[in-house]
């Protein structure tokens, strides 16, 4: 076997393993990204109400803005608070 073609094969054995190496690689990140996509669709449903009902926050939140909307009743109602 000469030195060239030698030196041939084993350079297109490289590029055949590399090639190899990134259809892999390129797979698995599609599918990582696919993955992740389904993560983030399970966790923001199509309402803020999942299946528990609202989170703690958007209650705390709820709570909040009541107590405000009851504030402004009062000062438009003439009350002293």
């Amino acid at each position: 076997m000469t030195d060239s073609t030698f030196w041939l094969t084993l350079s297109g054995a490289g590029l055949i393993g590399l090639g190899v190496v990134a259809w892999a690689a390129l797979t698995g990140w599609r599918g990582w990204l696919e993955l992740e996509r389904l993560r983030l669709e399970r966790r923001i449903p199509a309402t803020n109400d999942g299946p528990t009902g609202p989170s703690p926050a958007a209650r705390i939140e709820l709570a909040d803005l009541k107590e405000r909307i009851r504030k402004l009743e009062a000062i438009a109602s003439g009350v002293d608070l």
